[in-house]
């Protein structure tokens, strides 16, 4: 800017010293653009992953030339000074370009003024630009494609699966009677198959003190899940069966009397439904026995093997063998290895009976891989 001042005036003037900050400011904003350049002209802008769906990147080169109706733009936009009485009046404003800093705000005065860098409209620095406006690709039936344009040379990620496995789905009705909500088992009833052979009765038999423990925190997972369909006194014997099921197996796993009580409510409300389901009556007697009620659950095991019950045959057994007769479950194991010469567990059994063992479960059982919090 080239101010014309008098000499009368010696003194800095706060009103030309707001004039003077104003005007490098203005200065400043109008070569910023030139100044943040790149050296490369060919360069090109690559927007982050930072960045939003839509950037504009303004590709700016050095030593261009602004062109004339954005230099007028430019000058227009500088703020008109009022004159006052203790202001000069004849001020004239051009385009300028600053170079430096203002130090100490140092005063003007006509005897050693300041002489900025001037440059007519002609000589200012022209900004060539190109302006690219990144939109969101096309969608697809997979999204959208980060390959192209967006993030080039982004290496493709690969996944191979394998050992995969599928859970069967299993729905079982919520209350008795027709017409109730169903619910989804399909996990449940996978989880009671893969750890019964270890948990089903006593004493449970793990490969390692971390699948006993995973064990029990997924049992009390699951038996908190199906606890309020339980209680409910229209449970369906389908919910009652399978909520008897995860009690006696936390009973097993020491998990507290609360479980013995609840497994033995769920499994008896079970049974006043469907008294002919053998798997009632075996869980049933099979709790009792093993719980030390050997002649309270000896009659729902006897209805159970009744029923073709094969597994309550050796409940019976160990119940025979805790009672001190020993000689009547090696009897009982030895018919049952006669009638299913396929089972590898019966043998197992017999061979406890005749070491003097006390209890028939009490051997290696399969292993098993319950992963924590699955």
């Amino acid at each position: 800017m080239k101010a014309i001042l008098s000499s009368s005036h010696s003194i800095k003037s706060p009103k030309f010293a707001t004039l003077t900050v104003m005007a490098a400011t203005c200065a400043m904003l109008l070569s910023a653009p030139v100044n943040a350049a790149e050296t490369d002209a060919t360069a090109t802008a690559v927007p982050s992953a930072m960045d939003s769906s839509k950037r504009v990147i303004r590709l700016a080169r050095p030593n261009a030339a602004i062109s004339p109706a954005q230099a007028n733009a430019a000058q227009t936009s500088l703020p008109a000074t009022p004159a006052s009485n203790n202001q000069p009046t004849n001020v004239q404003t051009t385009n300028m370009q600053l170079s430096g800093t203002l130090q100490n705000n140092a005063s003007v005065s006509t005897a050693q003024p300041q002489t900025p860098q001037m440059m007519s409209p002609a000589a200012a620095p022209v900004m060539n630009g190109t302006t690219r406006v990144y939109e969101p690709g096309p969608m697809t039936a997979t999204g959208i494609d980060l390959r192209s344009g967006q993030l080039p040379n982004i290496p493709t990620p690969q996944v191979q699966l394998s050992d995969m496995s599928f859970v069967k789905t299993v729905l079982i009705p919520q209350q008795k009677g027709l017409g109730t909500d169903k619910l989804d088992v399909s996990l449940l009833d996978d989880f009671i198959a893969d750890v019964s052979p270890n948990a089903r009765h006593y004493p449970p038999n793990f490969p390692n003190r971390s699948q006993r423990h995973y064990t029990r925190e997924k049992i009390k997972v699951l038996a908190d899940w199906i606890e309020p369909y339980a209680k409910s006194p229209d449970a369906s014997f389908d919910v009652l069966l399978r909520a008897a099921k995860l009690n006696g197996m936390g009973r097993n796993l020491d998990l507290g009397s609360d479980y013995t009580v609840r497994g033995g409510q769920y499994v008896d409300r079970a049974i006043k439904l469907q008294p002919d389901s053998g798997e009632a009556n075996f869980l049933y007697g099979m709790m009792l026995s093993e719980g030390g009620g050997f002649k309270e659950g000896q009659k729902y095991l006897d209805r159970a093997v009744a029923l073709g019950y094969t597994e309550a045959e050796q409940s019976l057994a160990q119940s025979d063998l805790l009672s001190d007769r020993r000689a009547n479950a090696l009897e009982r194991l030895r018919r049952l290895e006669g009638q299913y010469p396929n089972n590898t567990v019966i043998p197992q059994q017999i061979k406890l009976v005749e070491e003097g063992k006390f209890y028939i479960w009490d051997i290696p059982a399969p292993d098993i891989s319950v992963k924590p919090g699955a």
